[in-house]
């Protein structure tokens, strides 16, 4: 089979993965809705493993963190008064580290994320993570390239659920992953396997 050239190739986007430490990040829906019920994900806890790891590396860098949560509304899956709706322990914010409330799977859209990287003096180079893979990760990651921005997408942090295709044949979680992720290196931006494919 025959691999397309990646539209980032095309147009001459850069493809070297950005520092860390000259990056900031962005954590996206690390709630406990994603751990339980029915919009528990398959990879959650390997991906919270994970997120924590680069959110303890991200610290560790100096590096300004940000934190985005989904409300949905009481009585939701996605309701941040309640625990279902809380950031996981493993990845909770820190005193001092922002966290951005949205209604959309684009974190950029009706909020005030923006303001809030300027208010951090972030540079261009933004680093994701979280859930869902093909939802508020790939429209994270569309929204800030949009907005002039540099993002990278570290893949094992990250984690989706499995979904009826167009002819109804399950699509599995990994293969919806998968294609999320291929669909933001073409062009939106770069994935990084591993927080540890991040230079220092």
């Amino acid at each position: 089979m025959t691999v397309s050239t990646t539209l980032r190739d095309v147009i001459g986007l850069d493809t070297a993965l950005p520092a860390l430490s000259s990056s900031t990040l962005i954590m996206i829906d690390f709630q406990n809705t994603y751990t339980t019920g029915v919009m528990a994900l398959p990879d959650a806890d390997r991906a919270l493993d994970a997120g924590a790891r680069l959110l303890a590396a991200a610290r560790a860098a100096g590096t300004p963190v940000v934190h985005i949560v989904n409300d949905g509304g009481e009585g939701t899956p996605y309701d941040i008064r309640a625990d279902i709706g809380r950031i996981e322990p493993r990845v909770a914010p820190r005193d001092g580290e922002p966290v951005v409330v949205k209604g959309f799977p684009n974190a950029f859209h009706e909020t005030d994320l923006a303001d809030v990287l300027r208010r951090l003096d972030a540079g261009p180079e933004l680093v994701l993570a979280g859930f869902m893979t093909h939802m508020c990760v790939q429209f994270t990651a569309q929204g800030a390239f949009n907005l002039g921005y540099s993002p990278t997408v570290v893949a094992e942090a990250c984690a989706t659920r499995p979904l009826p295709g167009p002819d109804g044949a399950p699509v599995p979680a990994d293969v919806l992953h998968t294609a999320a992720l291929t669909t933001i290196a073409d062009l939106f931006g770069r994935v990084a396997a591993r927080t540890s494919d991040l230079p220092a």
